[in-house]
């Protein structure tokens, strides 16, 4: 038995019927020449021999009676391999459009919390002969980074596959946490916690105090913008089940060299190209706001070395800077907006705790998330943020699926109440694989790829600009702080 923290367990506690709180990873896979087997059972036996080897995948949760504290994570010894890892024909012609809409309609379905929270599907029947690979986890067991340490699990560097040893089977005789049991133990993870939360205190308040000078020091534009919610657009709505998703690829080389060009990190550069379509899009549909749009980044908080596979993430937030016209003064807007949230993430960092307790949590965060969609105060309230986006550092080389090639790595993501549209990027084998992901009520399909369109445009634009010039020494600074503070995804 182990204890969810309160951020892990709050992933459970707001998910919703509406709002499916899971994450994903797209691939497209190219079998080898004259491939003769059968791709579905091989990746079944590759799982098989490695779902030992990942904690998300052979744990399931155990919630606390009456709901008076978070669930925690139990083994499950009697994994149906036949459940978890499924097969799907597309229809023909096989179009990539089909393939996008087959992905939504995965991605639209809640994981069965009755067992370990993953599913893999394997596609067949694209036109182009590749092979469509959808695996998607509950975000409780993992955030970006942890989704990263996943696939160095799940995936290989060569064609041919890793065999590993069985663990030692145990006979747990059908054995269950009783009542008693779970509420000592959820008692006990309370005192810890509380222990933690008072040792906190004292840096808590230093580091308060140094906040009070740190925010004289932001911009006056920051300033304005830190006290203000965003303003409202077509995403910011409650949410339906139902998802709509779209992809774009840009080599990772162009974009290194489009961000130093500028001064800039390779995150201020996917903001700049998100800011830019999202400007056009809105435009065009006579919904831009006078205000600048506002992006939730998810920031990691895990430590250099950690491996763990739970979530240590926060949020922060970056102005956009679509109110700007000029595209060379929005990147250099952006970047500043940026550098501000870095540095104000960087003094609290420390004291931001991921494990806080909570009487009563399940019910008063479920109850929350039910009233938040369903009164349709997610249309009225300010949001925070307009939309999620998130940049999450991945594998540099080339992996391989049972044999079979991975030719793209798209990130499939949570759109939740009020942030109706999430935009993940994650690098793969010199290219920036872009998920584009929404609820299909507030962005449907066509609505989604027009995006994507005006994300190419607003790219081409940057690119067409005169590089910028900046002081070389705080150009490195800049790029060591942005590199070091990469936002995590929400997968």
């Amino acid at each position: 038995m182990e204890h969810l923290s309160s951020l892990d367990a709050s992933f459970v506690h707001l998910e919703t019927p509406e709002t499916p709180m899971h994450v994903a990873s797209l691939l497209l896979l190219e079998l080898p020449e004259n491939y003769k087997g059968k791709f579905y059972e091989e990746v079944k036996k590759l799982l098989a021999n490695r779902i030992h080897l990942a904690r998300v995948m052979h744990r399931k949760l155990a919630p606390m009676p009456f709901e008076l504290g978070d669930p925690v994570w139990i083994e499950d010894d009697d994994i149906d391999i036949d459940y978890h890892v499924r097969h799907v024909l597309l229809p023909e012609p096989g179009t990539m459009e089909q393939w996008d809409t087959l992905v939504a309609r995965l991605h639209s379905s809640a994981l069965d919390r009755s067992r370990p929270l993953w599913e893999v599907y394997v596609i067949e029947g694209l036109q182009n002969g590749q092979i469509g690979y959808y695996n998607k986890v509950h975000h409780a067991g993992v955030d970006g980074k942890a989704g990263t340490e996943l696939a160095n699990v799940l995936y290989d560097l060569t064609p041919e596959p890793r065999i590993f040893e069985p663990p030692v089977r145990r006979q747990t005789g059908g054995y269950q946490l009783g009542v008693t049991e779970m509420i000592e133990a959820g008692l006990r993870n309370a005192a810890t916690q509380y222990a933690k939360l008072a040792q906190m205190w004292p840096k808590a308040a230093e580091v308060m105090s140094d906040l009070a000078g740190a925010a004289s020091r932001l911009s006056d534009r920051s300033q304005q913008q830190n006290l203000r919610p965003a303003p409202k657009t077509l995403f910011n709505v409650a949410i339906t089940n139902q998802r709509s998703f779209a992809t774009m690829r840009i080599p990772l080389r162009e974009m290194k060299a489009l961000a130093k060009s500028h001064g800039a990190t390779l995150n201020d550069i996917v903001m700049a190209l998100c800011a830019g379509g999202l400007r056009k899009f809105l435009q065009v549909r006579n919904a831009l706001p006078e205000e600048p749009l506002q992006a939730g980044i998810p920031a990691s908080l895990r430590e250099a070395g950690d491996k763990s596979m739970n979530n240590q993430v926060t949020m922060v937030r970056v102005s956009l800077a679509t109110d700007i016209d000029d595209p060379q003064k929005r990147l250099e807007a952006i970047r500043s907006s940026s550098q501000d949230s870095k540095e104000m993430l960087g003094r609290v960092k420390g004291i931001i705790s991921t494990d806080l307790p909570m009487l009563g949590s399940p019910w008063i965060m479920s109850g929350f998330a039910m009233l938040y969609g369903r009164s349709n105060l997610a249309d009225r309230v300010p949001p925070f943020s307009n939309v999620a986006i998130s940049n999450v550092p991945g594998p540099p080389n080339t992996l391989y699926v049972a044999g079979a090639k991975m030719v793209s790595y798209y990130p499939v993501s949570i759109p939740y109440h009020g942030i109706a549209l999430n935009i993940t990027v994650q690098s793969y084998a010199g290219s920036m694989d872009f998920g584009l992901t929404a609820c299909r009520r507030a962005m449907p399909q066509s609505e989604l790829y027009a995006l994507v369109n005006d994300m190419k445009a607003a790219y081409a634009e940057l690119e067409a600009l005169p590089p910028s010039a900046l002081d070389a020494p705080a150009t490195a600074a800049m790029r060591s702080a942005g590199e070091g503070a990469a936002p995590a995804r929400a997968h």
